[in-house]
């Protein structure tokens, strides 16, 4: 059996088989061999040896134009699945050219016609959410992000689905801490509270996420993934973590926080999604994350300037100075109503090194980990390739 996924370029070995054209149940499967197509394509094959039982899911993706769902759509079609894609109407679908799915007009407003749609999918992805660190009125944001998320789950618990796979953030996962220069990474089991949640968007996320454990204490089959901080292709929008390496390739960062985030190749969050539903625990969180990419912002800009030949920052921004700015970057925002550069949830965040460890989804779902470095490497690829302008407006 030949599995073909696009735009592979890192080898590896592995035993888990999350892009088995579905929920696959293996016999006897031992080897799992990684072989490169020409170069010019920069497309690898997957080959399974032995026999596999292979069944195909419906699935039906929320948040499917946006940055972790266009490529959980393309990785979902890779595997042999059929694609029901919510896409509310006038969205932008780019990411999801050349993509194998139905498209299904609505969105999270109407819990009746979410089930409708929803009817004879085995399994329900959850990845749409309204991200933005900053907004004149932040009402429809708890209202798509919290309500949102209680329809989607009642929805799909309705219609029959197997699974329903929400995507949270790390955000709701406790704060690393620092001692002695030394941050330690947190996990899923790190104490954490709403009042840690700084922002409206943490705020409705945290709120959402514990709609979605409720719901799944009374009996909804829900797994919970956290991813961390993804880049790789098919970042339309492009996301905040997207928009710092589209500024550092147009020469418009002039200098850096003292921050850190965990770093992981979209793709690698994509399957993690898939490897929830195939293997997830009820009611659990896990981390979609790199063990590997636990990075400063010196380390990260150290890296895109080995990449992609544009120097590095040297300045380092002091907190308060940063802090400052935002201050006065959301007064002129509350009076133009034009979205502020540094937005001030950005710069609180930024006072934190969000480091985590995703040992647990390594460890039960068997999460892919392809280096950081090659993630970066495909994100300056994906915006060099002329499908974004290259100023950012």
């Amino acid at each position: 059996m030949n599995l073909h996924l696009p735009g592979r370029a890192e080898p590896r070995l592995a035993l888990n088989s999350w892009a088995s054209q579905g929920r696959c149940l293996a016999i006897d499967l031992k080897i799992f061999v990684l072989h490169f197509l020409p170069q010019q394509k920069k497309d690898c094959v997957w080959i399974f040896s032995k026999q596999a039982v292979v069944e195909t899911m419906n699935c039906f993706v929320t948040g499917a134009s946006g940055f972790i769902g266009a490529n959980l759509v393309r990785e979902l079609a890779a595997c042999g699945h059929h694609v029901k894609a919510l896409l509310r109407p006038g969205a932008d679908v780019r990411g999801l050219a050349g993509g194998d799915y139905e498209g299904i007009p609505g969105d999270l407003s109407r819990r009746d016609l979410l089930e409708k749609a929803m009817r004879g999918c085995d399994w329900c992805f959850h990845a749409a959410a309204s991200y933005h660190l900053w907004l004149r009125d932040y009402a429809p944001m708890y209202a798509a992000n919290v309500e949102g998320t209680r329809h989607v789950i009642e929805a799909a618990t309705a219609a029959g689905c197997r699974r329903v796979v929400y995507t949270s953030t790390v955000g709701c996962i406790g704060l690393p801490q620092e001692s002695g220069g030394k941050v330690t990474p947190t996990d899923e089991d790190t104490p954490v509270s709403g009042a840690q949640m700084s922002n409206h968007y943490k705020r409705s996320k945290w709120q959402a996420e514990q709609v979605a454990r409720q719901l799944a204490d009374r009996g909804a089959p829900v797994v919970i993934v956290n991813p961390t901080a993804p880049i790789g292709p098919r970042d339309v929008k492009p996301t905040p973590t997207g928009r710092v390496i589209l500024d550092f390739l147009n020469r418009n960062l002039p200098g850096y926080v003292d921050t850190g985030l965990n770093w992981v190749h979209v793709r690698d969050v994509a399957a993690g999604h898939i490897l929830a539903a195939e293997k997830g625990r009820l009611g659990e969180r896990y981390i979609l994350g790199n063990a590997e990419g636990n990075w400063t912002m010196q380390e990260t800009l150290a890296v895109l300037e080995e990449l992609s030949g544009v120097p590095a920052p040297k300045w380092r921004v002091p907190y308060a100075a940063a802090l400052l700015a935002a201050y006065g970057n959301e007064a002129l925002a509350a009076l133009t109503g034009k979205e502020p550069k540094a937005p001030l949830a950005g710069v609180r965040m930024a006072k934190y090194k969000m480091f985590f460890s995703p040992a647990k989804a390594i460890r039960e779902l068997g999460l892919p980990q392809t280096p950081p470095r090659q993630a970066f490497a495909d994100a300056i690829a994906w915006f060099r390739a002329g499908y974004l302008s290259p100023k950012v407006t």
